[in-house]
This record gives C-alpha cells, structure tokens and sequence, in this order.
C-alpha cells in the first residue's frame, strides 16, 4: 500500500458525526479519507443519509486529509454539470491533490427518486462515460454547451475551479464497467480484493495507475457485541449479486435481508479489538495490488476503533505493508 485511509459511511453516521470522525482519522494518522454518497441509508436500521456535498466542504475545515468521493453516481440523481460544480468547489476548499472524484454506475436506492424508470446496466454505463466527458469539459473553465444522447447543456461555465484539477476515479463490478474504468478512468475504485481487475487496469493505464479500495470491520472488546450491531446494521452486506443495484427503497434491502443470518455477517469481516486479525484484514487488498486502502467501522464505537488504529493497527500495518 501507499496510503492507509478511514471510510466514512454517510448512511450510517449523522452530519456530525462523520464530521467527528474525518477529524479524529487526522488525527489518529489516517492518510486519506473515503465517503460515500447516499440519498437514502441501505436499511431503516441505519438511519442517516448526509448529503455528501455539505460534509466535504465541513471536512475541509476541520482536517487536512485528501478525500474521495466513494462512489457518486452523476448520471441521474443529480446532473453531471452540478456535479461538475461541486466537485470543483471541494477540490478549492481541500486544496491541491486533495480531492478525487470517485464515480459510478449506482444504485436504484438513491437514484430513482424522481421517478424516471431506473436504466439497465449498460445502460448506466452509457450514461456514466457521457457524464464523464462533460464534467472534463466543464472542468475546462469554458463556455460549454452540449447536446449529447443523454445530457444537454446550454451556455454552461464554471467559474470556481481549483488550482489543480481533480482526477475522476471510476467503481468497476463486473468487465463492462471495468473496461469503461479503464478508458476513461483515471483511477480504479474497488470494495473487493479484486487482483485480476487491478491488473487489467494498469495494463490499460500503466504500471503506477493508482488503484483503491475499501471494506468495514466490526470494532469492539466484546466480539459477538459487534458482530450483533453489524447484523442489525449492515445485513445489506449479505445480500447477493445485482440486487444492491436494482432494489428501490430500504424497505426493499430489509425484506431481502430476511435472508441474510448473523453467521454469514459474522464471516464476512473482521470483528473484536484484535490487532492481529485487525491488521490481517488488509492483506487480500494489499496482495490484491491496491495502492490505498480504506477501513470503515460498523457500529457506535468508531472514536474507540479510530483511536486503536492510531496507537497500534496503524503502526503495524506500516511496518508491514506500507511503501514508499
């Protein structure tokens, strides 16, 4: 690895407190932060849904760290010429290098809400390497208008840039998206220890094209405790294959969730205040190839599993697994 960051999961934390959490991750010696982007959480249970816009521009204030949007989609939810602008906007509030636009296909979850028809896969792709192409047009800083096969944009100019560009980061599942990733994307974003598609990109991009990925533990001293908060908080994880794409509602996730049991939740991750099995859970990305990987927390105790990682995950994984 390169960089060893923390996840913060809109859908599971309030406004505040993934705000908290991006300052104690600088402070604790995280090197970089992911967040994701929801509209709605995955289930009830989870109960948040901080637009992710307003967090970054708040996270600028209260740490240094380089953020990645992990993943936004900006194809139907929102345009991709106001993506476009806000993106550029937190690159200027975080600063030069800081900021990476990490972008995707999505989800029904968040993105059917104005009640257009939720587009197939390749669909979602079409759209999402069109959304691309303008976003780096508009990053431009001119005058641009466009008629495309599924974005129009007239007379548009973005007058608040940063100094230095973002770089725009796609999410791959599966070879078509992979193969969008690796034409357009400047950078490969995984939440799986996915070798063959690290290795597919930087055949595509070169042997340093930057690669990340991410995944969630369980903190806790009491290990069936945060196995029990996981389950009744993230038992979306365990629902399988195109599903997390196409259910609309978390009502949606709770009754597919009906299937999930706590044993394949409590097999699914790390789980206790192991420093060993802790540090162990990065070794499939690490060998996977991936130059950044980001830990997210599953449950109430985050302040405790962030200050963990900083006293002794952290110091272990460098002196393991961490290259110049």
């Amino acid at each position: 690895m390169k960089r060893i960051g923390y996840f913060l999961s809109c859908e599971e934390y309030s406004p505040t407190e993934i705000v908290e959490q991006a300052r104690l991750a600088g402070e604790a010696g995280f090197d970089a932060l992911w967040i994701s982007d929801h509209f709605h959480p995955w289930t009830n249970e989870q109960g948040e849904s901080a637009f992710v816009w307003s967090a970054i521009g708040a996270i600028s204030q209260v740490c240094d760290l380089p953020v990645t949007t992990a993943v936004t989609c900006p194809t139907v939810r929102i345009h991709p010429a106001i993506i476009a602008q806000a993106a550029a906007t937190s690159a200027a509030l975080l600063g030069p290098g800081r900021f990476t636009l990490g972008v995707g296909s999505g989800e029904a979850l968040n993105e059917h809400i104005l009640g257009g028809v939720w587009p197939h896969a390749d669909l979602r792709l079409e759209m999402l390497e069109e959304a691309i192409g303008l976003i780096r047009r508009l990053w431009t800083g001119e005058v641009v208008s466009h008629e495309g096969v599924h974005y129009t944009v007239d007379t548009a100019r973005i007058y608040s840039l940063p100094e230095e560009l973002p770089q725009i980061y796609v999410s791959a599942f599966g070879p078509k998206a992979l193969d969008l990733a690796c034409r357009v994307g400047d950078g490969f974003i995984s939440v799986m220890p996915d070798a063959e598609g690290v290795s597919t990109f930087r055949q595509a991009k070169g042997a340093h094209a930057p690669t990340q990925a991410g995944f969630k533990v369980g903190w806790g001293a009491d290990k069936e405790q945060a196995i029990d908060d996981a389950y009744r908080l993230w038992p979306n994880a365990g629902v399988p294959g195109e599903l997390s794409q196409v259910l609309p509602s978390p009502q949606h996730f709770e009754q597919a969730a009906e299937l999930v049991t706590r044993d394949k939740i409590a097999g699914s991750a790390t789980f206790g205040d192991s420093v060993q099995e802790h540090v162990d859970a990065f070794t499939p990305f690490v060998e996977a190839g991936f130059d950044d990987v980001y830990v997210a927390n599953m449950g109430p105790r985050y302040a405790e599993m962030i200050e963990a990682y900083g006293k002794e995950v952290l110091p272990e994984l460098r002196s393991r697994h961490v290259r110049a």
